[in-house]
């Protein structure tokens, strides 16, 4: 009985040899559009060079569902994967929508950054590998933009301020109204002079909370010295340090994250700073850490859960075939505890 070999040509291998992208191969070998014709034609001559013939039956697998969403993590580096609940909170919520139309999450984590991350999403556009695509921690001039603005075919939800997101689909947050609802609620105990430990400058978020802050301390009258710094507990020790030797210390810190507030506290206490007599300290994101803490830490609540479920359903819209545009997560709401106090009064 005679049988045809097994081709081992691979994607990456014609790629290679047309110096051409792998997902320009992909769209040229499956008939697809986003590459020219005069590449297309190079493609195909280059790959039936090498041996490449078409495969009906492979062609009908790679255009079936796979059932999966693609998610890529940015972190500082692997060993911090983790440290913050955010991307953990809004997985599981995620999951959750998944579950119930039996899709499941295809995760990437990677620490160098968008443009790594670009090269991992466009390995999956090439391969077919996800259904769908899930863009977390968007950066200013992301490169993960330009990527899917390039192939519409592919079909991706952004988690981003919709000032940036240019049409893409995206569930966007009031950043700047949460801001200026932090920074009314320190005006309303009399601080007049404050601080923010806010997130990496690169993150659009960042911007976002930044300009809201300034302009809500400048409406009223404040004062409002900012230090950024990525989500690590060492960053917010660090930086509460450096806002407490300033000459003239702010009363009360705002930080972006629970997990540089839980260091901002400690910092404090270590210095023989009380929270909330002599400084008051707010966090973002009101995760369980926030009642862990001595005092409880007033914070920004936001359900991330729910973040990550109208996540999920926005993507399997998409998938579905249905126009998905920008669209609100749920406001946020201030959780006052015992971290926040009046200005005491010399």
């Amino acid at each position: 009985m005679m049988t045809t070999p097994k081709s081992t040509i691979t994607i990456t291998d014609v790629a290679k040899a047309a110096g051409v992208s792998k997902s320009a191969v992909s769209y040229a070998l499956n008939g697809k559009p986003g590459v020219s014709d005069d590449t297309r034609a190079k493609v195909l001559d280059v790959a039936r060079a090498m041996g490449w013939r078409p495969n009906s039956a492979a062609k009908s697998l790679s255009d079936a569902h796979t059932r999966s969403i693609g998610v890529v993590l940015l972190v500082a580096d692997a060993e911090n994967f983790g440290s913050g609940a955010y991307e953990m909170d809004c997985l599981a919520g995620l999951s959750k929508v998944l579950d119930s139309r039996d899709y499941s999450i295809t995760l990437r984590m990677s620490a160098g950054g968008a443009k790594a991350a670009c090269r991992i999403h466009e390995d999956w556009i090439a391969s077919g590998k996800v259904d769908a695509h899930l863009v977390l921690n968007v950066a200013l001039g992301d490169p993960r933009m330009a990527l899917f603005r390039s192939h519409p075919e592919a079909k991706a939800l952004f988690v981003a301020p919709r000032e940036i997101s240019g049409g893409l689909p995206t569930l966007y947050s009031s950043d700047s109204d949460g801001s200026r609802l932090l920074v009314r609620h320190l005006h309303d105990l009399g601080h007049r002079t404050i601080a923010r430990i806010a997130g990496p400058e690169e993150y659009a978020h960042t911007l976002v909370r930044d300009r809201g802050a300034a302009d809500e301390c400048a409406r009223l009258g404040m004062r409002c010295t900012t230090l950024h710094g990525p989500y690590l507990a060492s960053a917010g020790a660090q930086l509460c340090d450096t806002l407490l030797d300033f000459g003239e210390r702010p009363t009360a810190i705002i930080c972006d994250t629970d997990v540089t507030a839980v260091a901002a506290l400690r910092t404090a206490a270590a210095r023989g700073v009380r929270v909330p007599e002599d400084l008051s300290v707010i966090s973002w994101d009101d995760s369980p850490s926030c009642l862990s803490t001595l005092p409880e830490l007033t914070s920004l609540h936001c359900d991330v859960k729910a973040i990550g479920r109208k996540a999920g359903e926005m993507l399997l819209r998409l998938i579905d075939g249905e126009s998905v545009e920008a669209e609100p997560e749920d406001p946020y709401t201030l959780m006052v505890r015992s971290s926040t106090a009046p200005v005491l009064v010399p």
